[in-house]
């Protein structure tokens, strides 16, 4: 592993804490704003540790496009758990466990291939979710997801 590779993945490792205390916002849906919001900042930082230029219109439709396939069930369990927020006591507890692990191992993902692909040479630019999504989708990071 490069220098490199060592600071995106402290980088990775940093986001993935902060997404999993947003999980933790009690209001259903604004947390998953949150997460999302913290997301793409996290790519805009693993950007500078390769020196790759960010676009924020671009970076939207990519995490979508990448995560869309492998986590509709998952973010589906994600939602659901955000939504399970709103029931007085027993969701507001189970909400609190679910919401923020999802969160977190979502972002780990995220942040391994985007690892990858700037380790070899990738930018934005020419990102390509189709390729990445066997990587996303059978890495130990998506199980955590």
């Amino acid at each position: 592993m490069s220098d490199k590779d060592l600071l995106a993945t402290e980088v990775v490792k940093k986001y993935a804490l902060y997404t999993a205390g947003a999980g933790l916002i009690p209001v259903p849906l604004v947390d998953m704003a949150a997460i999302a919001g913290l997301e793409v900042k996290m790519l805009a930082d693993l950007g500078k540790v390769y020196d790759v230029p960010f676009e924020a219109d671009r970076v939207r439709p990519i995490v979508a496009a990448l995560i869309g396939g492998y986590t509709s069930t998952k973010l589906g369990q994600g939602v659901g758990a955000t939504l399970l927020k709103g029931v007085p006591v027993v969701g507001t507890v189970l909400g609190a466990l679910a919401v923020p692990a999802f969160a977190s191992g979502l972002t780990w993902a995220i942040g391994k291939v985007f690892i990858q692909h700037f380790a070899s040479g990738g930018t934005f630019l020419d990102f390509d979710p189709e390729k990445v999504r066997g990587f996303f989708s059978s890495s130990k990071a998506a199980e955590a997801a």
